[in-house]
């Protein structure tokens, strides 16, 4: 799973990306977080699966969410205290939920007869 988190300048969106993948690492969990600017991210946008999107540019989202839509990368508002979890835990449980339905449906593309080993 690859997370684009998006900011203004690119300089907060990193260490939100940085503690997103420290709280994924300690939990097991593999994904892959990179920051990205709100200039960037027409380009940017092309690489990510989950779209994090900086409290401050919650005036864009609609045209950020329309930009996403065809690309199916579903988008998220970070709340306006993400740079206070300094641990990425409460950003990691934001995405919590997509990170599930992607493992059940990689999964199930792996036994696609639903089948169990015996």
């Amino acid at each position: 799973m690859r997370i684009l988190v998006v900011c203004g300048a690119g300089a907060s969106s990193t260490f939100v990306a940085m503690r997103l993948r420290h709280a994924a690492q300690h939990r097991g969990i593999a994904l892959q977080a990179f920051a990205g600017t709100e200039a960037s991210l027409a380009v940017d946008i092309e690489s990510a699966d989950i779209l994090l999107v900086g409290p401050h540019l919650s005036n864009s989202l609609e045209e950020i969410r329309q930009h996403a839509a065809p690309r199916g990368v579903e988008v998220h508002l970070l709340p306006e205290d993400v740079f206070g979890d300094l641990d990425g835990v409460r950003t990691l449980s934001l995405i919590a939920p997509s990170l599930h339905e992607a493992d059940a449906a990689a999964a199930a593309s792996a036994d696609p007869g639903g089948h169990s080993p015996a």
